[in-house]
């Protein structure tokens, strides 16, 4: 089952790049929710009108880490935009079988070629 579940968000940051919202938007449950710095457990219209955007400034997603438990998986990964920035998330997907019910995003450090960038407050 963990193998499942590490395909399925496998197969989540894939349609990202090739910014397939319809198969993103099929991957969650009807009652996701999604969870960050900047939004408190919005639901799946609010996450697409606030957090969809063109994929085409992302170059490469490197999924570093997939950690699988029961229902509740881990992912580290780190994003490499077409412009040098990069900077490496860590996610809790919750499941409900075969979807995504949840997604809680933890932030971490932004680099430019290297370099990191402080972000603004």
């Amino acid at each position: 089952m963990s193998a499942e579940k590490a395909g399925i968000i496998r197969d989540l940051f894939a349609a990202y790049l090739r910014n397939d919202r319809g198969a993103v938007e099929d991957a969650f449950a009807g009652d996701f929710t999604f969870t960050s710095p900047f939004d408190d457990r919005i639901d799946k219209p609010t996450y697409f009108a606030r957090c969809w955007r063109v994929a085409d400034w992302i170059a490469q997603h490197d999924l570093e880490r997939i950690a699988v438990d029961d229902d509740v998986a881990f992912v580290t990964y780190r994003c490499v935009a077409r412009d040098g920035k990069s900077f490496r998330n860590t996610e809790v997907f919750g499941f409900e079988g075969d979807f995504i019910r949840s997604i809680d995003v933890y932030f971490g450090a932004t680099y430019r070629d290297g370099v990191f960038q402080k972000q603004a407050t």
